[in-house]
């Protein structure tokens, strides 16, 4: 059991006049490549809305080449590893950082299920909701309304993806799953049809920083993240490990389901990763 206190703050990382250099050329170069690719999705989504509704079969392209090509400005290297689930469902991953969003549609047609609260984030909320982001409120009364929004997206072969850990972490480990988002795959009409894949997103630091280096978590203000990643000279990476894929109906429950899903991601964090996170604990 991980004793990580998750009020630790990050490391310092003091950034130089060529590191600010490099925070002004990226942070152009990627604010042209996301409202030029905001742009064209929402022009395509203009033709693709009335033709398919719901259905999304042209515009996920869009958010793909941008989540790439914004690792390629970065100068940070981006690889996958194992298959990509064919099967109708969802996909579950650990939750390390603000970059998982580039991380894990960089190669994968996913559709994130976030707190309602980042619809209303400046920027960020409006890009989520163009990228078809599913929003919801963790109130009782809300649940059958968040059922049936699963249902539809799910039922439409949208690949919804969850953080079961419920919050994000330093990079360097895996929390606990919370099962209660898991329970909306054993609805009569979605237990036969559906599949969950686990996937797991680990960081490997750049050169000289601290492990924990692209790590997101608690109070750390967004800003300054932002600031030190685009500042960084030579950029560390990231792999996106896929998991063989479970079926829903061969687990008993959605605890169940929860543990296997724990399990599998947990098992695609490096060793270096997870001892690295021991030394953090406290």
């Amino acid at each position: 059991m991980s004793t990580w206190n998750p009020e630790q703050t990050g490391d310092d990382y003091a950034i130089s006049l060529m590191g600010w250099l490099r925070v002004a050329f990226r942070a152009l170069a990627l604010i042209v490549l996301m409202l030029c690719g905001l742009a064209a999705l929402l022009l395509m989504r203009l033709i693709e809305a009335p033709l398919f509704g719901v259905n999304r079969p042209w515009t996920p392209y869009i958010t793909q080449f941008v989540c790439r090509t914004a690792f390629l400005i970065m100068g940070m290297k981006f690889s996958t590893k194992g298959r990509q689930m064919k099967q109708a469902g969802a996909v579950v991953a650990n939750h390390g950082s603000w970059l998982d969003i580039f991380s894990l549609n960089a190669s994968k047609r996913v559709y994130f299920v976030s707190k309602a609260e980042v619809a209303n984030w400046p920027g960020i909320g409006w890009l989520a909701r163009a990228t078809g982001t599913v929003f919801i409120r963790r109130e009782r009364a809300d649940a059958k309304l968040q059922q049936d929004l699963f249902e539809t997206r799910l039922t439409a072969g949208h690949k919804l993806l969850f953080f079961p850990e419920g919050t994000s972490t330093d990079g360097l480990r895996v929390l606990p799953f919370k099962s209660t988002l898991f329970a909306a795959f054993f609805t009569d009409h979605l237990r036969d049809i559906m599949w969950v894949q686990p996937v797991t997103v680990a960081y490997q630091a750049p050169k000289g920083q601290s492990p924990r280096f692209y790590g997101w978590w608690g109070d750390m203000e967004f800003d300054s993240h932002l600031l030190k990643t685009l500042a960084v000279p030579r950029q560390g990476s990231v792999m996106v490990t896929y998991h063989t894929p479970l079926k829903v109906s061969e687990f008993v429950d959605r605890k169940a389901l929860a543990a296997a899903c724990e399990h599998a991601v947990r098992s695609g964090m490096p060793d270096a990763l997870i001892e690295a996170g021991h030394a953090y604990e406290g």
